[in-house]
């Protein structure tokens, strides 16, 4: 029965064939803002399903003079809420210094949101090894509002568009290399393909 041996190639090749049409079908792609799983240092770091909104809630920088979200439109942006009260996050301040000068495509925004003016917020950080980052204060816990912060640490990220696509309530070990690695691989430039 020679004729058997061609057509069971034959049925091979099409079974094979008709799987991977089905997994093509099957598997579809991520959008292009897809965010990539996060490692265990950043466990505790929700992607969002879909990008969402971010509020256009003003903070106060180092000089006085009010900034948003909106001005780091553009760039990644990985925003902290802290205050000085806050054990976890006045552990966390370091990492997020080291984070700022491991990624400078990665704009680091930790924001006091206690009770301290923008002097005690500066001599704070640079007491605790963290005056690598810029000083930004919301003593009216502004953002707390409009994020609906449930608790401090609170991290937001931001894509390039202005879009929270992933938030963090509680601290994260975001110094350590697998988690710079991984915020590196998000933050890299993509082509437009």
């Amino acid at each position: 029965m020679p004729f058997l041996r061609p057509r069971l190639l034959a049925v091979f090749v099409l079974l094979v064939a008709a799987g991977a049409i089905g997994v093509l079908y099957v598997i579809q792609p991520g959008p292009v803002h897809a965010v990539l799983r996060p490692p265990l240092d950043l466990a505790k770091l929700f992607v969002q399903p879909r990008p969402l909104a971010t509020p256009a809630v003003a903070f106060a920088e180092s000089d006085g003079k009010r900034d948003t979200l909106a001005s780091f439109q553009g760039h990644y942006v990985l925003l902290n809420l802290w205050a000085t009260w806050c054990t976890p996050c006045v552990r966390e301040l370091p990492q997020l210094a080291r984070l700022k000068s491991a990624l400078p495509r990665l704009a680091v925004v930790a924001v006091n949101v206690g009770r301290n003016d923008v002097a005690q917020t500066a001599a704070f950080l640079k007491s605790h090894a963290a005056d690598g980052l810029s000083v930004y204060v919301d003593s009216d816990a502004a953002l707390i509002r409009a994020f609906d912060a449930q608790g401090l640490p609170f991290s937001v990220l931001v894509d390039p568009k202005g879009r929270e696509i992933a938030r963090a309530i509680g601290p994260c070990e975001w110094g350590t290399q697998t988690a710079v690695t991984y915020l590196r691989t998000l933050t890299a430039p993509r082509s437009a393909s």
